[in-house]
């Protein structure tokens, strides 16, 4: 065989020599591309077993559950997973050495389905960026596809053959043969494109000849896709709904299976010699179906690298954020207030399209911030909060990037207030938080107990410049102290730990004295001996706040 005989898109992509070897062995580009990428993986300096995924998967082969979607942000293993499904699954792969010692060989389920099907994979990015034009990429990967089926069974697709389904079915009918389709980055056109309508249904109609009717039950073994966000919906209907979906809302039992669990994560600061309590502070904040959850790409970059920074920019960027916050809904501001300040806010994701362009209220911006991995999704409260100080980082860039009023003066205020509180000013402190609950709450919630905690969020604003996002509740000497802000190690000479107990209709020095009583700093000690103890009271009668500050001596 010559240059000339290999179809033109290859020509780039392989030799001579390279090319007959995979057309005799029937792999391809989209068809068993083979196992190089997950081997790969597993050869890194970090590598955190996921392989039971592929337990999971394999008790749906062949059943009516046997369409899977997972949705996860940026660099959380999505892709990983998605080439060890290949290398897993692919007849051409022979991997039964390179799973040798990984988790998956102690399941029951191993052996029954490794190397025992043909695969169809695809990256739609890259499948974009290689068709030139998004509107290209359909055809693109419908006649790459449907070459390389045709090269593997050339007797069994006929010439006028037009889908990739109709070929699928041919192949199931004269062979039995049944396949695995995984598909990584499936959401990119919505992503690159997010106004062209007329593209994302004709990418949508594609989908569903794939996996809707009853050919796809017949010619399917398992259609496993994954990307950023969870399938597309048209008002309250996933265009594709017989997928079973497994998202940063609902994460279900394959929660383990993204991201470094936190005793993953302490095992590798074990391994590297690393500080697990400043990569907690750092990087932990996700919470999937009760599990801490670490990117692992922040984990892996800080081992590596060394450096206590925010890696999210290097996989995703703060625009992304800063485009979204623009929006004028009504309570938005409000609530990326709050989320700066450390705390939550209420959100109804359920009602998002699942697309970047279809807003109707606040509620679709703060459910795209979740999918994305800007916000963690708490669903006993439905509530959202920024996970971490990686992300509270490019939150806050983002922010000061928009110039909002609004922020800008609370800043100036709490500014004030921090100055105050590190002179011990009580009486500055008060005015400045009196200040902050007149103009902050309504006067129907002003008596509201809970708002007096939501007035501390917005005047310590500033924290976020120099100390870690605040612990409420945090378990402390010998009870919960109400909050606590940690400083950043390079502000610890100037900035001492807060120690913050709220009282109502008491007085400031009965919450000194728990905080003494109750010895709170016992457990912030660990950080610095630098710590002030400040007690809030709010009279509900006078609608006065008092304060109280005292430094802690050893």
């Amino acid at each position: 065989m010559d240059l000339y005989c290999i179809p033109l898109k290859h020509q780039k992509c392989y030799n001579v020599i390279e090319y007959v070897r995979r057309k005799e062995k029937h792999m391809g580009i989209f068809l068993n591309p083979g196992n190089t990428a997950f081997k790969e993986a597993v050869n890194a300096r970090i590598y955190v077993d996921k392989t039971k995924l592929i337990d999971f998967t394999n008790q749906f082969i062949n059943t009516p559950q046997k369409f899977i979607c997972s949705s996860r942000p940026r660099r959380f293993g999505k892709s990983m997973a998605a080439d060890m499904l290949l290398a897993y699954y692919s007849k051409e792969s022979k991997s039964e050495e390179l799973f040798a010692g990984l988790a998956i060989t102690d399941c029951q389920s191993f052996k029954t389905h490794l190397n025992k099907y043909d695969v169809i994979y695809f990256d739609v990015q890259e499948c974009i960026d290689n068709a030139e034009s998004i509107e290209n990429t359909i055809e693109y990967i419908t006649q790459s596809v449907l070459e390389e089926l045709k090269l593997a069974y050339p007797e069994t697709i006929p010439s006028d053959t037009k889908t990739v389904s109709e070929a699928l079915n041919y192949i199931n009918q004269a062979t039995e043969n049944r396949f695995v389709i995984i598909i990584d980055e499936w959401d990119a056109m919505f992503r690159a494109a997010p106004k062209q309508k007329e593209t994302h249904e004709k990418y949508i109609a594609f989908l569903r000849s794939l996996f809707k009717g009853a050919g796809a039950r017949r010619f399917i073994a398992l259609a496993y896709i994954t990307g950023i966000l969870p399938i597309k919906k048209y008002k309250t209907q996933s265009t594709l709904n017989n997928f079973m979906e497994y998202t940063m809302i609902n994460p279900g039992p394959i929660a383990p299976y993204f991201g470094f669990m936190e005793e993953e994560v302490a095992v590798l600061c074990k391994t590297y010699n690393k500080d697990f309590g400043n990569i907690r502070r750092w990087y932990d904040g996700y919470r999937l179906s009760g599990l801490h959850i670490y990117n692992p790409f922040a984990v892996t970059n800080l081992i590596l690298q060394g450096n206590f920074q925010s890696y999210w920019l290097q996989s995703g960027t703060y625009e992304s954020v800063k485009d979204l916050i623009s929006i004028d809904f009504d309570g938005l501001r409000k609530d990326v207030i709050e989320l700066l300040a450390g705390g939550s806010v209420k959100v109804n994701p359920y009602f998002f399209q699942n697309d970047m362009d279809s807003f109707d209220d606040k509620n679709d911006v703060l459910a795209l911030l979740i999918h994305l991995g800007y916000l963690a999704y708490n669903p006993e409260e439905e509530s959202a909060e920024i996970p971490n100080e990686e992300i509270r980082t490019e939150f806050q860039k983002a922010v000061q990037s928009v110039k909002w009023t609004e922020i800008l003066d609370f800043l100036k205020e709490s500014e004030r207030l921090l100055v105050a509180v590190n002179r011990k000013d009580n009486n500055e402190v008060a005015k400045i938080i009196e200040a902050v609950h007149d103009t902050s709450v309504s006067i129907l919630q002003y008596n509201d107990e809970n708002s007096l905690s939501y007035v501390l969020d917005k005047a310590f604003l500033a924290t976020m410049n120099f100390y870690f996002k605040p612990k409420r509740e945090l378990p402390a000497g010998k009870g919960f102290a109400d909050i606590v802000y940690i400083p950043k190690p390079e502000y610890r000479k100037n900035h001492p730990a807060l120690v913050v107990e709220l009282k109502w209709n008491q007085d400031a020095k009965t919450a000194i004295d728990q905080i003494k009583k109750k010895q709170y700093q016992e457990t912030i000690k660990e950080y610095t001996d630098n710590i002030l103890f400040i007690g809030i009271n709010y009279d509900r009668k006078s609608k006065k706040h008092e304060c109280l500050i005292e430094e802690f001596k050893n």
